[in-house]
């Protein structure tokens, strides 16, 4: 068993881009579907899209384990040679009662570089004792002439953020939704108080050179977001709406096909979508997007607080006076960077309570009371009167921002 460890770790670094990828992205539609008892994966449908924006280095090493992994092997040598991974909307609404009686499905897109050669492509997701609940793996040839090309001709976008070296950067596009024609100028503005406010935050304000951000017009019929509980739905570009869950602030969309479809052709990896709305809500998932109102007081913090979500998979720091979610079973090590329950607390913030006292263990994160510790007493995942990350949450997205650029 060791033996193979130490093969597949030489192995990943010995992974050379030019030797198993085109410039190209490989887009794997999934549909996940099921219920709390049983989960399904199956996909869609498989597309290309010109150039590949996401990571050239470290092709097969993950620098965060997330709710599920994507794995890409060479059909012929068996040799991982990209990974990734992510957190679904699906993954979450497992947790709910609903899903004890209910069987649903949820759209999920995932890109991967695309490949020279045929590769077997294997997605598998992960319960909240991180078991792996359901896998599936698929042999794909990239000379498949049902894999359709997307992108042709992209969404008009503009440049907010230029990278110092646009091949090494990370990639952000902002996304409109609920915006019309006539207020594409209100959306850019929006943009541009988004991309402002992450940036004066470290250590993204350290590394503003290491990011390429763009905003990407893509108009509605209707101006806004649906409101169910108040009976308001809206024709938008990504049928947004709140009461996501039945949770009357939880604002996302479950069209994730039609995203993707928006930014097709335009040099994207991290999503943020912004609805034109006043009203307070958001939310972010790993690798997936963060999406945030944008006419509210509380923006600028909510969409620094859901990227922290989407980029760096940082857990909410905050707890409830009663946990309806157990997200976090108390017998288990989150994977998350800035939570423990000292189940398996090394490698997270104990070089940092060497170097500030006010660095150790705080009891109440991750939704609970007891039994989930954050690092530092305030921090801008856990209030959003907090005008900074904690010193915890600061190096996990340093790491992050290092894995990615170096």
């Amino acid at each position: 068993m060791l033996l193979g460890l130490v093969q597949w770790v030489q192995a990943a670094e010995k992974i050379d881009f030019e030797d198993y990828f085109v410039d190209s992205t490989l887009r794997i539609d999934y549909i996940f579907a099921g219920n709390s008892t049983k989960q399904f994966i199956a996909i869609d449908e498989c597309s290309k899209m010109a150039h590949w924006y996401g990571k050239h280095k470290h092709l097969a090493e993950l620098p965060l384990e997330g709710n599920g992994q994507i794995t890409v092997k060479d059909h012929k040598t068996g040799i991982v040679i990209y990974r990734n991974s992510f957190s679904t909307l699906f993954q979450e609404w497992l947790t709910y009662p609903e899903a004890k009686k209910n069987t649903q499905s949820f759209q999920n897109v995932f890109l991967i570089p695309m490949p020279k050669k045929v590769v077997d492509v294997t997605l598998d997701l992960r319960d909240n004792h991180r078991k792996i609940t359901s896998t599936l793996t698929q042999t794909i040839s990239p000379r498949d002439i049902l894999i359709r090309e997307k992108g042709k001709v992209p969404l008009n976008y503009i440049t907010l953020n230029e990278a110092k070296n646009e091949e090494k950067s990370i990639k952000i596009a902002f996304l409109s939704e609920g915006y019309t024609p006539d207020e594409m100028r209100t959306f850019i503005e929006d943009a541009k108080v988004a991309t402002e406010a992450l940036f004066s935050y470290e250590p993204f304000k350290s590394n503003r050179e290491n990011f390429n951000v763009i905003a990407v017009e893509a108009p509605s019929f209707e101006s806004g977001t649906s409101i169910p509980h108040d009976g308001v739905w809206k024709n938008t570009v990504l049928k947004s709406h709140f009461d996501t869950f039945y949770s009357d602030r939880y604002l996302t969309t479950l069209n994730i096909k039609d995203l993707h479809d928006c930014l097709a052709g335009t040099p994207y990896e991290h999503i943020i979508v912004l609805v034109n709305t006043s009203m307070y809500g958001g939310g972010g998932i790993l690798n997936s997007y963060n999406l945030s109102m944008t006419h509210n007081k509380w923006y600028k913090q909510v969409v620094v607080h859901e990227f922290g979500h989407s980029f760096a998979g940082l857990a909410d720091e905050y707890a409830y006076e009663n946990e309806q979610i157990p997200m976090y079973p108390h017998n288990i090590e989150p994977w998350e960077p800035n939570i423990t329950t000292k189940m398996n607390f090394k490698g997270k913030w104990e070089n940092l309570m060497k170097k500030n006292k006010n660095v150790g263990f705080y009891e109440g994160a991750g939704y609970s009371l007891k039994g989930v510790w954050r690092g530092y007493k305030e921090c801008r995942m856990r209030d959003n009167s907090y005008p900074e990350f904690c010193p915890i949450c600061q190096q996990a997205i340093q790491k992050l921002i290092d894995f990615y650029t170096e």
